[in-house]
């Protein structure tokens, strides 16, 4: 005769009430009212936020101060400082390489971050599936970000070397081109091979974020996306999208920054030439610095942070606005 040793429904009920009246026992939150916070506590917590806060102001708000101050002055050499405002932002207007630099630092980060946004996003696709030898490529992936900006772009302009370089040597080799390219000699191709070394360098920081905000999305939805008739296409449109906005927002918003001041990588790699070809905004500035024009220069560099300054804003309107879609 066979006993039935499954708990009753009754008692099942009963257990899990018991268990849930302990936990509860144990586990009371405790909630506090913020009006509650004493004098003492309050002068405890500006204490420790104290020190972030003299950092930012010492590293960003009096740098971008003093150059706003400096760019209302003509401050050429040593002659004596006068007030010029507006005269050094009406010179912009008037001045031809300017708009060159404002015209190339614009077309440098469209093509530059679409690019790093696409390979990043379908290398951090391939990432994050369960490949062999998964963890080997990650670090792969990573040691071009690794590598310091002016040896990265030392290497490259290693490579693009007319007589000696890599690129070269392959052409040359596979019969493309026995008289090779020379990479850096035209406006064109100073253009594309700027962008091979900065995409080069970058992808993989996209991929990293990119990478992250997949790993938190959580695979049973799209089990379930798949039990209910989805198609891979809209698994992908309407689930890894829309989850990943958040993700690649901030990736878009840290590489347009990023690429809005390049220097670095342009100053070793083509000079800003040939002919102020690759001249962005940052390397513009540091001309006139060099040259001694601390008030025009200082006005260029007021325009880079006024670009930087509105595409964080619009930064917190796409988090906003993409936390409102989740």
């Amino acid at each position: 005769m066979s006993t039935n040793v499954w708990p009753t429904e009754s008692t099942r009920r009963k257990l899990c009430r018991r268990c849930r009246d302990r936990l509860t026992r144990f586990r009371r939150p405790i909630t506090r009212n913020s009006e509650q916070f004493t004098a003492a506590e309050t002068r405890e917590s500006f204490l420790f936020v104290s020190p972030a806060v003299l950092l930012m102001i010492l590293l960003i708000l009096v740098p971008v101060v003093g150059t706003l101050v400096t760019s209302l002055y003509r401050d050429v050499g040593y002659l004596p400082k006068q007030l010029s405002f507006p005269s050094n932002y009406l010179r912009l207007f008037t001045d031809i390489h300017f708009w060159q630099a404002l015209q190339f630092t614009v077309l440098f980060v469209v093509i530059s971050v679409s690019v790093e946004l696409v390979l990043g996003l379908v290398f951090a696709l391939l990432l994050n599936e369960t490949l062999p030898g998964r963890g080997l490529l990650r670090v792969m992936l990573l040691l071009p970000w690794a590598i310091p900006n002016a040896v990265s772009a030392r290497v490259w302009e290693l490579a693009y070397n007319y007589e000696f370089g890599v690129l070269n040597f392959l052409l040359s080799s596979s019969g493309i081109s026995q008289a090779g390219v020379n990479w850096l000699g035209s406006s064109t191709g100073a253009m594309v091979a700027v962008l091979i070394a900065d995409i080069w360098k970058m992808t993989p920081f996209v991929t990293i974020i990119l990478l992250a905000g997949l790993s938190s999305i959580p695979r049973d939805i799209y089990r379930q996306a798949a039990v209910d008739g989805a198609t891979p296409y809209q698994r992908f449109y309407h689930i890894t999208i829309r989850l990943l906005k958040p993700a690649l927002v901030v990736a878009l918003l840290f590489r347009t920054i990023d690429c809005i001041r390049v220097f670095d990588l342009l100053y070793v790699l083509t000079g800003g030439g040939p002919g102020g070809s690759t001249t962005s905004l940052s390397l513009y500035a540091y001309r006139f610095y060099l040259a001694g024009d601390f008030g025009y220069g200082s006005t260029v560099s007021v325009v880079v942070f006024l670009l930087a300054f509105v595409l964080g804003l619009a930064y917190i309107r796409l988090a906003s606005f993409s936390e409102a879609l989740r």
